[in-house]
């Protein structure tokens, strides 16, 4: 029996603004059908299973090179995401196979050291075509759809990229947490696989209601586990967030959370747009911006962004330096020239990539100790 016929016909019982796994544009290449899983279900699969999700264990949420083991990484903001936006979805009646594997893949591409490391790479790419850059949501598309490898014996495209379906790629390209007054998402279905190759910048509204959850649950999950986690390394106190914005979402990362869901509930439930009242949309984003002015622009943090700068940009520009004799870096007695060079060959590059890209690549893809270590190996005296 074919059981993944079978869930695809419980779906039906989902909202009607719910997407629906037999309804989906499908896959770039084509593929023969999961006997058991959705589709959806499946590329949560790819994407848990990638060896780009593993390097997020490793990788800045907030904090960089944290000693303390309980501070957020960007694996546990992801893992945060998907637990929270698929809540919801299950309340709202959306497709949760769906929601959790746009949560999953949301931030595969982020660069080492978190936003700062992204603002790093974007100004090295513009220092080389002022008309390209960097944001993570891009990349994070060109890793599910090129640059993460899978192993398959159907050998699909060669084995570049996840060949995700349409609707979590949509989602996860459109995910941005970083518009702080946004809080009512409606969808737009006029998108087709056609639109993904258009997308050259952040803010584009999604294609599903599952991806609308996603987006705003993105500034759910990180609001408060920040405030928590810079309690914690004693950069700042609860008592100084103003006291109408406690007393509007709550005292502790969990009043937060669960003040904003269930009023995300409240305002979207039986309606075709995802969206917060007016009252709590407003206090997330008096919130966010105490949390910038108290923790992400906090003069520790600053501090330890020149080390992620100097880091970045060191080995940005040593390494496109080193492509002007690209076999010089497969007999390398530096480490860092010959697994640049095996990543090189491994991508199977054509001639429209820049060499920028290509470094660009991998770099993005470290984490923030490889990086580290990469830019002592190069520059050790």
């Amino acid at each position: 029996m074919e059981w993944r016929k079978l869930r695809e016909q419980q779906e039906a019982s989902l909202s009607p603004f719910a997407a629906k796994s037999e309804n989906s544009f499908g896959r770039l290449v084509p593929e023969k059908k999961c006997p058991i899983r959705t589709d959806y279900e499946r590329d949560g699969n790819r994407i848990l299973y990638s060896m780009e999700f593993r390097r997020l264990r490793h990788k800045t949420q907030v904090f960089f090179n944290a000693k303390n083991d309980h501070i957020c990484t960007r694996m546990e903001h992801v893992l945060n995401v998907g637990s929270i936006a698929v809540t919801i979805a299950r309340t709202l009646n959306l497709n949760q196979d769906l929601t959790y594997a746009i949560a999953l893949g949301h931030d595969l591409g982020h660069a080492p050291f978190g936003h700062s490391g992204e603002r790093v790479l974007d100004k090295c790419m513009k220092k080389v075509d002022s008309s390209s850059g960097f944001q993570h949501e891009l990349h994070s598309l060109r890793v599910v759809d090129k640059l993460a490898t899978r192993i398959s014996k159907e050998k699909i495209n060669n084995n570049r990229g996840l060949n995700l379906t349409f609707e979590v790629k949509d989602g996860i390209v459109c995910h941005c947490g970083e518009n702080y007054s946004e809080y009512i998402l409606r969808r737009d279905l006029n998108k087709t696989p056609e639109s993904l190759k258009k997308i050259k910048k952040r803010g584009e509204l999604p294609f599903t209601l599952e991806a609308c959850v996603v987006r705003l649950v993105d500034k759910i999950a990180y609001v408060g586990r920040d405030i928590e986690d810079a309690v914690r390394v004693k950069l700042m106190d609860v008592q100084d967030i103003p006291k109408d914005i406690r007393n509007e979402l709550g005292h502790s990362n969990g009043e937060i959370i669960n003040t904003l869901v269930c009023d995300l509930i409240e305002n979207s439930y039986g309606k075709d747009c995802i969206q917060l009242s007016p009252a709590k949309g407003e206090a997330l984003e008096k919130l966010i911006n105490e949390n910038v002015r108290l923790i992400y622009k906090a003069d520790k943090i600053t501090r330890y962004e020149k080390i992620a700068e100097n880091t970045l940009e060191g080995l940005f520009d040593n390494l496109l330096q080193s492509l002007s004799d690209i076999e010089k870096l497969q007999f390398s007695d530096v480490k860092v020239y010959r697994m640049f060079y095996n990543f090189i060959m491994d991508k199977q590059y054509d001639e429209t990539e820049s060499n920028a890209q290509k470094v660009i690549d991998f770099i993005a893809g470290m984490t923030d100790s490889f990086a580290q270590s990469c830019f002592e190996e190069i520059y050790w005296m």
